[in-house]
C-alpha cells in the first residue's frame, strides 16, 4: 500500500493507484479532513487522471463529503481555490514524473498541504480499512457528471489572482518564452502573460495524456534554452506537469535554477520593503552560493529539511515571506500557500521590467559552487540513522572539504534511492567526493 512521501502519495498509475486503493484513500481523507465544505478535486493532464478522479470522488462521497470537480488545473490553482473557499482539496498529479505515474496530494481548508500528523491519521484509517476488508469497503466507482462551468470559473479566478499579483504592473515590451511541459498550465500560460502585455511564445502546450514532461518542462530544459536564444527573448521559464515549480532561462540560454530565482526575488523584495522577516527559507539542498549571496545582501537564511511542506511550515512559524527549493518550488507567502510556477515567472519578469536588468544579470547575483548529486538505487530503504560506516565516510569527506564545501546524504521520500550531494570548490573535487560516498552506499545496500 502506498504511503505518504514528501509530496503526497505517488506511484505507477495502474498498479499502485488502483480503484480500490484510491476509493479507500478518499474515504480516509473525508474522515480526517471533514465534510462541512465541498471537497475540491483537480488534476493535471495525465491520461489516468479522470479515472483516479472518479475513484477519489466516490471514496470522498462514501465518507460523507460532497465534491466539486475542477478538471485540469495547476496545483497552485487548486490551492488558491482551496484558500479562497476555505475548502479541502486534492490534486491528482505526479508532478515532474513520467506520464505512466500519478499521485494524490491533499490540501487542508485554506490551501496548505497537510502536515505529518494529518497524513499519519489518513494512513491509520487506510490501515484499519485494509484490516477489515468488510462489505463496507467494497469499491463502487460512480460516474461524475458535473457542469464544466465549475472548472472554468476556478481557472478564471486563478488567472485574475495572478494578474493582480503585480499590483497593477505590466510586462509591456518583455519577450517571454514559456515551456508548459504539456501539463496543467498549458491553457493558462499564454493568456496570462499576453494579458499583461508580454510578447509571449509558449512551447509544449498540447497535452495528449501521455506526453506530459516528455522531453520538455523543468526536467528537460534544452528546447527552451534553444528557443530563448533563437527568438531573441528576454527570458524563458520552464514549468513542470502540475506547474508548482519553475526554472528560468536567461537571454544567453543559460538555466536559472531555483536558488538563483530565490536570490533575485529576495534581493528585490528586500529593496522594496516586502521581504517579511528579512529572511529566505530554503532546504538543505540549496547551494552554498545562495547562503553567501544572502549574507552579502544582509538577508538571513532559514534552513529546513527537503520538501516544500517543510519550507511552508517554517514560513508560517516564523512569519517569513519567501522560501523554496533549488528545484523551483518557490513560495511567495503574500501571494500563495504553495509553490507556484506561473507566479514565480511573473514576479521575475516584473523584476526585469522594473529594473531594466538582464536576466543574466539577475542570475549573476548568486555564484553557485559546483554541486554534484548522485542517486544510488538500494534494494530496500535502510535506516540511515544507524549507518555508522556511512557517516564515518561522510565525516572524512567533510574534513577534506573544510569550509569550502559541504555534504548531504539523505533517503528519497518517494523512491528506493539514497541521494548523495556534494559541493566543492571545483567540479572535479565535488564529483570525486560524491563518487566516493556513492560507492560506500552501494557496497552497503545495493
Amino acid at each position: 500500500m502506498l504511503r505518504f512521501g514528501t509530496d503526497g502519495v505517488r506511484g505507477d498509475a495502474e498498479s499502485a493507484l488502483s480503484n480500490e486503493y484510491v476509493v479507500a484513500l478518499g474515504r480516509s481523507a473525508a474522515a480526517v479532513l471533514g465534510t462541512s465544505a465541498p471537497f475540491l478535486v483537480g488534476m493535471d493532464t495525465r491520461i489516468s487522471g479522470p479515472r483516479i478522479a472518479r475513484a477519489l470522488a466516490s471514496g470522498l462521497r462514501d465518507g460523507g463529503a460532497t465534491t466539486e470537480m475542477l478538471g485540469v488545473l495547476s496545483t497552485p490553482g487548486i490551492a488558491f481555490e482551496s484558500q479562497l473557499r476555505a475548502a479541502p482539496a486534492a490534486v491528482i498529479s505526479a508532478s515532474h514524473n513520467r506520464w505512466s505515474d500519478n499521485g494524490i496530494k491533499f490540501f487542508s481548508p485554506g490551501g496548505v498541504k497537510l502536515g505529518d500528523g494529518a497524513q499519519r491519521e489518513i494512513e491509520r484509517h487506510l490501515d484499519e480499512a485494509a484490516a477489515r476488508r468488510d462489505a463496507s469497503s467494497q469499491v463502487v466507482v460512480s460516474e461524475i457528471d458535473e457542469p464544466r462551468s465549475v472548472a472554468d470559473t476556478a481557472s478564471r479566478r486563478y488567472l485574475e489572482h495572478l494578474v493582480q499579483s503585480l499590483d497593477g504592473g505590466r510586462l509591456d515590451g518583455l519577450r517571454v518564452v514559456i515551456d508548459a511541459a504539456h501539463g496543467a498550465a498549458s491553457a493558462l500560460a499564454e493568456p496570462l502573460f499576453t494579458a499583461l502585455g508580454a510578447t509571449t511564445t509558449v512551447l509544449h502546450a498540447t497535452p495528449n495524456g501521455t506526453n506530459i514532461n516528455d522531453g520538455c518542462g523543468s526536467t528537460h530544459m534544452e528546447s527552451l534554452c534553444d528557443a530563448v536564444v533563437k527568438l531573441g527573448a528576454d527570458v524563458g521559464f520552464a514549468l513542470d506537469g502540475d506547474a508548482d515549480r519553475c526554472l528560468g532561462v536567461d537571454e544567453l540560454g543559460n538555466v536559472i535554477d531555483g536558488d538563483e530565482l530565490m536570490v533575485a526575488l529576495a534581493i528585490d523584495m528586500k529593496r522594496r520593503g516586502q521581504l517579511d522577516g528579512n529572511s529566505l527559507v530554503v532546504t538543505v539542498l540549496s547551494n552554498l552560493g545562495l547562503h553567501i549571496a544572502m549574507r552579502d545582501a544582509g538577508i538571513s537564511v532559514v534552513e529546513t529539511p527537503v520538501g516544500d511542506r517543510s519550507v511552508m511550515a517554517a514560513i508560517e512559524a516564523g512569519g517569513f515571506g519567501l522560501g523554496g527549493e533549488q528545484s523551483g518550488h518557490i513560495i511567495v507567502r503574500r501571494r500563495a500557500t504553495t509553490g507556484d510556477g506561473l507566479l514565480t515567472a511573473l514576479l521575475l519578469s516584473d523584476v526585469l521590467r522594473r529594473t531594466r536588468m538582464l536576466a543574466s544579470e539577475a542570475k549573476a547575483q548568486m555564484v553557485a559552487l559546483p554541486q554534484v548529486m548522485m542517486n544510488v538505487v538500494v534494494s530496500s530503504m535502510p535506516d540511515l540513522a544507524v549507518a555508522d560506516r556511512l557517516w564515518a565516510e561522510v565525516a572524512a569527506v567533510e574534513t577534506s572539504l573544510g569550509t569550502d564545501g559541504r555534504v548531504l546524504v539523505r533517503a528519497s521520500g518517494t523512491e528506493p534511492l539514497i541521494r548523495v550531494m556534494v559541493e566543492a570548490p571545483t567540479s572535479q573535487v565535488a564529483r570525486e567526493c560524491a563518487e566516493r560516498l556513492a560507492r560506500t552506499v552501494s557496497a552497503m545496500w545495493a
